[in-house]
């Protein structure tokens, strides 16, 4: 069991049910910054770790059983359909593409947060932690339209070739299509060919989110 295992688990947890990291840490009567992500180190680098009773608050205000925590530790992409309660119908958090590079929308792990977003009756989609965004621009034409929404996911894996939304440490938030993406380096390029492609150091993403889908 690794140290990231557990919080990645705690991640998914915390997305199936709709929340951020310091969403599920308040649910669960803890202090909100207790399961940020600048808290998984200590200040000499070692690593730290979710106490036992942190973990047991967070199954208790979830509804969640510790098998079903410990199927995500041990790779699991999602809870089973029945471990997580949704209510229909589903709607979304929606931001201007154009906003969304401002401060507040999102917290450390790119999850929308704050009150300053519109909402939207979101399609059949599994990530409790889904999003949309209204495109504006003509980068991504013909497919995407200025004022067409997307449903992002920042819960779907990511290939090469799909459509992602990508938010730079510097604030800058756009939708390309992932065009390349190691170790090191990630490329992304428009699909507009009078718009320029961009080629990023690893270090300069914040995050990347798929979008899987679009009003069209």
């Amino acid at each position: 069991m690794k140290h990231e295992d557990i919080w990645r688990a705690l991640d998914t947890l915390a997305a199936e049910n709709g929340l951020s990291a310091s969403g599920l840490a308040k649910r669960s009567g803890l202090d909100p910054t207790t399961f940020n992500p600048s808290k998984r180190h200590m200040p000499d680098g070692r690593a730290r770790w979710p106490s036992t009773e942190s973990l047991a608050k967070v199954l208790d205000a979830t509804n969640a059983s510790l098998e079903a925590f410990t199927a995500l530790v041990t790779g699991a992409r999602a809870l089973s359909s029945g471990s997580v309660s949704r209510n229909a119908p589903r709607r979304v958090p929606l931001i201007g593409l154009a906003q969304a590079g401002g401060d507040g929308f999102f917290d450390d792990g790119g999850y929308p947060v704050g009150g300053g977003w519109d909402e939207v009756s979101l399609p059949e989609i599994g990530d409790a932690n889904a999003y949309a965004l209204e495109i504006s621009g003509d980068s991504m034409e013909p497919v995407f339209r200025d004022g067409d929404l997307v449903i992002v996911s920042p819960a779907a894996p990511i290939r090469r070739g799909d459509r992602v939304v990508v938010r730079t440490l510097a604030g800058e938030v756009m939708a390309k299509q992932l065009a390349r993406r190691s170790a090191r380096r990630v490329e992304v390029k428009s699909l507009n060919p009078e718009h320029p492609d961009y080629n990023f150091d690893l270090t300069e993403i914040a995050w990347i989110h798929r979008i899987v889908w679009a009003s069209q």
